[in-house]
């Protein structure tokens, strides 16, 4: 824990990350080993059983091959954790770090329109303090292109509603990002801190956003208030609403949206908290208008003017010939 949060750096969830594969890791090695975990060592733990595990998670547990790939990233870094610190394991730690990484299929990105976008900040009931909230919460979402988990952990402090309107981010690894906020968004959130005493000197550290208890959002929470309102906004225009969406979606519309606007993938980057912009990349592959686009800017007609007649038509040996292939 200490190497994790001293040394890595590591958030929460990441530490929840490890935890979660260990407890399935000691499950595995009770079930299907018989080694209960007070009697569990180093040594029993080999390439041959790590490779075993994760083959186990997608049989018996029904995990898909990106979840897969998170536990033995996981696996992984602890390896290389344990042979910094036990030089003697590390001939079997190389073993284990040295196991490839399954191939996933490329998910499709799942996005709303600009028109779909505004259908959804639609549904909310303005005239009543649940719904005034829930537009400022999906509102932001949109705008920022933050994270479920990013949005949950904002506090009053975060948003700067005096100019340049900004909100600050902590997102993945406890990295933060500065976002620009649009003024139309502002007049939403100032409206909802004023409504909700956010607004006051001593408020700085209160959640920006809380369920009705006043608690913390889980993201199951945020999760039913957004499908809540995709499937009121379904009903008035299904066409406008994809079939398949997730919070996550609004972050996948925001980036859909700078992009067609003609905004560098860099700065998308950056809004969106990515390390590389080869992750970014993944919106510019996934847009067919955007791809479009790009061809038609390059494009040079080397095309012959008029009708264009295949030459074997005219040339009889060449057809004899060909015609001769299939008898």
């Amino acid at each position: 824990m200490k190497y994790l949060t001293h040394e890595r750096g590591a958030s929460n969830n990441t530490i929840s990350s490890y935890r979660d594969t260990f407890i399935l890791l000691s499950m595995f090695m009770e079930e299907k080993k018989c080694i209960k975990l007070s009697k569990l060592v180093l040594n029993d733990i080999t390439q041959d059983v790590i490779i075993e595990f994760l083959n186990w998670l997608q049989t018996s547990r029904n995990c898909s091959a990106s979840t897969r790939n998170q536990r033995l990233a996981v696996i992984r870094s602890f390896f290389s954790y344990i042979q910094y610190r036990n030089p003697e394991y590390m001939h079997e730690c190389h073993r284990i770090m040295s196991i490839k990484l399954k191939k996933a299929p490329q998910k499709t990105i799942s996005y709303l329109t600009i028109e779909g976008v505004k259908l959804l900040l639609e549904q909310p009931d303005r005239t009543t303090p649940k719904g005034r909230r829930d537009l400022a919460l999906l509102s932001l979402m949109y705008d920022t292109g933050a994270r479920i988990q990013e949005v949950i952990d904002l506090t009053a402090n975060a948003c700067r509603l005096t100019k340049p309107y900004t909100l600050q981010i902590t997102g993945k690894g406890n990295k933060t990002r500065i976002v620009p906020l649009m003024e139309r968004q502002v007049e939403i959130l100032k409206n909802y801190m004023n409504e909700n005493k956010l607004s006051e000197p001593f408020a700085g550290e209160y959640l920006l956003f809380s369920n009705s208890r006043k608690q913390k959002f889980t993201r199951t929470g945020i999760t039913n208030i957004f499908l809540k309102y995709v499937e009121k906004a379904r009903k008035v225009s299904p066409e406008a609403i994809p079939k398949k969406l997730s919070c996550h979606s609004l972050r996948h519309s925001k980036a859909m949206h700078l992009l067609q606007a003609g905004v560098n993938l860099i700065y998308i980057r950056d809004i969106l908290g990515h390390v590389s912009v080869q992750t970014t990349e993944t919106y510019a592959k996934a847009d067919a208008k955007f791809k479009r686009e790009a061809l038609e800017k390059a494009y040079v007609n080397v095309q012959p003017v008029g009708a264009v007649t295949a030459i074997w038509i005219e040339d009889q040996d060449l057809k004899s010939w060909l015609i001769s292939l299939g008898s």
